[in-house]
């Protein structure tokens, strides 16, 4: 499929805010794509699909991933952490897609994952720092993007933790993982 068919695809599927969320998503990614030497097809279709779960219904998204084997800490989440994974799914059984670095984009776009590859770094950077984002620190996470994509991952990923922390959150076990390996790469290389 080409872009407008995937934009013509998700449309309907979500309310126009978050339909402009994510064609910033898909223009930040085709951007550090073609600045990190990606594949940007890649980068776009996963950019555009990322959310395309997002307003699916809970309790559906529950049972897809019983249904799908899916990792069971998932239930009880909400659609915060379900759109993710089932994204990858819809992304699979709807869309034919079997690139399974484009399906993780998706998958783990918004816990992130220990060991990600820059596919993947991309469409979770992209995401929090795209045109439409305003939150304290948006600005500083966009211009490490352009420096630095590991640096600029390692900054989302501490963003993300402290918010939750601060608002009191839980944090999922792989965004912990997330954290605890791009440290581990930090002080690796010194």
């Amino acid at each position: 499929m080409e872009r407008e068919q995937y934009l013509a695809a998700i449309k309907p599927r979500m309310p126009e805010k978050r339909f402009i969320h994510t064609v910033g998503v898909m223009e930040t990614a085709i951007n550090l794509a073609q600045k990190y030497g990606e594949d940007v097809k890649k980068a776009e279709t996963a950019a555009i699909l990322h959310d395309i779960a997002k307003y699916a219904d809970i309790e559906w998204m529950e049972n897809i991933v019983r249904d799908e084997k899916l990792d069971e800490r998932l239930i009880g989440w909400g659609s915060e952490l379900l759109h993710g994974p089932v994204g990858a799914y819809i992304a699979q059984s709807e869309f034919g897609i079997t690139d399974e670095e484009l399906l993780n984009a998706i998958r783990f776009h918004t816990t992130g994952r220990a060991s990600m590859s820059r596919l993947e770094k991309i469409i979770f950077v992209a995401d929090m720092i795209e045109p439409n984002r305003r939150f304290d620190g948006v600005e500083r996470l966009r211009k490490k993007a352009q420096k630095n994509l590991d640096k600029a991952m390692s900054a989302c990923v501490r963003h993300t933790l402290a918010f939750l922390i601060d608002t009191k959150q839980p944090i999922y076990p792989l965004s912990i993982e997330c954290y605890n390996d791009m440290m581990n790469r930090e002080d690796s290389e010194g």
